[in-house]
């Protein structure tokens, strides 16, 4: 079989299928972004069941998302941490933290989560610490200033997962002007050598296109 986009979206497809099922809180918040004329551009279903045993697996309590779009990968955090935990999504467009709020909350987790409405800059700073996971996938010209907010507002031991590092192969060049690849590569040199941090990174190919996502831990 060649490899191309159609192939990767029909393998994603199938994944999800398999792995993932089907949730209609899930479904109807997808619906809802859609709806609302958001684009398109939440984790897919298979990088959300990942998330979400991410957070299982560390044992995250307290979570911290920048993030929040639509809501969609904000409910599959919120159901990780259970009745006790909390979520906070960071969101700079108070329209999509409308939509999310509806939907997060159709989908019974809304007492767990706590949306904060402004730039992730200026929201980061006044936020207490202790997340025990974060989850980065915002504007990412940011990158660099919301990994080093991650690291003050983590511990040892706390999981951060930054999405989009693949950018269609374009990290590579390190003669870009995109501003979104210029901020990725400033953000996986920063994984890289900063002390702070442990670091991989893993490209993808799915119904997301060529793309991937960093994982690192606070040491």
């Amino acid at each position: 079989m060649d490899s191309t986009p159609a192939a990767w979206s029909n393998a994603d497809a199938y994944l999800a299928e398999l792995l993932v099922g089907h949730d209609p809180h899930l479904e109807s918040a997808l619906s809802a972004q859609r709806d609302a004329g958001l684009p398109e551009i939440e984790v897919a279903p298979v990088g959300g069941k990942m998330l979400n045993l991410l957070a299982r697996i560390s044992g995250a309590r307290r979570v911290l998302e920048i993030g929040t779009l639509g809501g969609y990968s904000t409910i599959w955090l919120a159901r990780a941490v259970g009745p006790e935990g909390r979520v906070v999504t960071v969101e700079a467009e108070a329209d999509n933290a409308a939509v999310a709020r509806a939907s997060i909350d159709a989908a019974g987790v809304g007492e767990r989560v706590d949306i904060r409405i402004g730039r992730g800059a200026d929201v980061l700073p006044t936020l207490v610490g202790g997340f025990d996971l974060v989850f980065i996938d915002a504007d990412k010209e940011s990158n660099t200033v919301y990994l080093d907010w991650a690291a003050k507002l983590g511990h040892p031991g706390t999981v951060i997962v930054l999405d989009n590092i693949g950018r269609e192969g374009e990290i590579v060049r390190a003669d870009s002007t995109d501003s979104k690849v210029v901020g990725t590569r400033d953000a996986l040199r920063m994984l890289g050598e900063d002390p702070r941090f442990d670091a991989t990174a893993l490209q993808t190919v799915g119904a997301k296109g060529w793309d991937g996502f960093a994982l690192a831990v606070v040491v």
